[in-house]
């Protein structure tokens, strides 16, 4: 069950957001859904799009975010996630190489006229080889040879991708290749694909970098970056790019200017040129039209939780270090509402410095930006007297505790 506690401040400035005195509007069930920028004077001509900040998780743009799509190559950035933690894990090694089978040849290599590598028939390479394959040069042969070397075969190697999915949080998309091409069922959502880019930088830094190489030389061949965006002069470093006849063109991008780090996707274009203009006038709106707020100060007092069967009722709430929220410059005067989101209610015993909850705030622009909230104070598990008194209450009020 999700509990959320409402609280509603008025920005007083936009460009002066500190916010005064907490006024408890009341303490309200909801369902967990994050509100569309339906007041945004922000327009795309991509079919699906999203932009959210980096560090906040802020959402600051969204069209059909959660529309299942056919992602293309975009897909890849998960084939990569596999692939990264199996090397994390110890089972793969970068310097371990993968053969070319004729399956993996003839399907994604150069016989399927589709973006490949050239990796040779019946030859190897290396995993990092692989990995640049995929990351600079969209290989569907790299992908399909990875699959196969990991999984067997590409099918069972998409059931793996669609189970680490879940397990990183992608609720909604379902894997049925290593490569991203047409297949029935393979769908994921523009909003799970700015997740799975924000998990990639934050888990495995030290791969990131490649998503900015301009340049893989291979054998004979020389692959250029397909990101149109990297020469673009405005801190864009990766992500993918993708292309089918029923994907359109999409990508997944990323780039940090003057500090903050932005993921934006646009899915669903008609060509690639209106492809790079359009994430290009995304990211160049999320850096011009947003900025960084702070809310409270650190250590202070935020709100509170409710708790089942503890020695308090409630755990009072704070952040680590300075509250901050992404929201929009402008208009001045915006109202804000405020909201601490958890599933509850929560049972002990809950350690101090604990998450237990996350802020939403929501703007009058409908902006949504999120941080997470900590437990102030250690709250340890109550007597049965006190236990049952919850119990009591919950049930006079129709609850449950989960």
């Amino acid at each position: 069950m999700i509990w959320a506690l409402t609280v509603r401040r008025n920005l007083a400035s936009a460009c002066n957001a500190v916010l005064a005195h907490l006024a408890v509007a009341g303490l309200v069930l909801m369902l967990a859904s994050t509100p569309s920028l339906a007041k945004s004077n922000f327009a795309t001509n991509a079919t699906s799009a999203i932009l959210v900040d980096y560090k906040t998780g802020a959402i600051l743009y969204q069209k059909n975010a959660d529309s299942l799509i056919a992602p293309a190559s975009m897909s890849k950035l998960m084939t990569l996630a596999v692939l990264f933690k199996a090397i994390e894990d110890g089972t793969v090694k970068p310097t371990d190489e993968f053969v070319m089978s004729v399956n993996a040849w003839r399907t994604g290599g150069a016989p399927s006229g589709t973006s490949a590598m050239f990796v040779p028939v019946n030859k190897t390479a290396t995993v990092e080889e692989l990995i640049k394959g995929i990351v600079i040069q969209s290989g569907n042969d790299a992908c399909i040879a990875v699959a196969e070397a990991m999984s067997g075969t590409e099918a069972a190697f998409a059931e793996r991708m669609t189970s680490e999915a879940r397990r990183i949080g992608l609720k909604k998309s379902t894997f049925k290749n290593a490569t991203g091409l047409d297949q029935d069922g393979h769908l994921m959502t523009v909003r799970e694909l700015a997740h799975l880019a924000t998990y990639l930088i934050k888990t495995y830094p030290q791969y990131y970098p490649m998503f900015s190489e301009r340049l893989f030389k291979y054998r004979r061949h020389k692959f250029y970056n397909r990101n149109p965006l990297l020469s673009a002069n405005m801190g864009i470093d990766g992500l993918k790019t993708g292309h089918t006849s029923k994907a359109g063109y999409g990508i997944v991008v990323s780039g940090v200017n003057e500090g903050r780090r932005l993921i934006g996707v646009v899915s669903g274009l008609k060509t690639a040129a209106v492809r790079k203009a359009e994430a290009r006038k995304l990211m160049a709106w999320g850096y011009r039209a947003f900025a960084k707020f702070k809310l409270f100060e650190a250590d202070e007092d935020i709100g509170y939780a409710r708790v089942w069967g503890g020695s308090s009722m409630y755990v009072p709430l704070t952040s680590k270090g300075p509250l901050e929220v992404i929201l929009p410059r402008y208009p001045a005067n915006q109202k804000l509402k405020g909201e601490i989101v958890y599933q509850g209610p929560i049972k002990p015993p809950i350690a101090k410095g604990q998450k237990v909850a996350k802020l939403r705030v929501t703007s009058s622009t409908s902006a949504v930006s999120e941080v997470p909230l900590y437990a102030k104070e250690d709250v340890e598990k109550a007597t049965f007297v006190r236990q049952g008194f919850d119990s009591l209450l919950y049930l006079a009020l129709g609850l449950l505790p989960l």
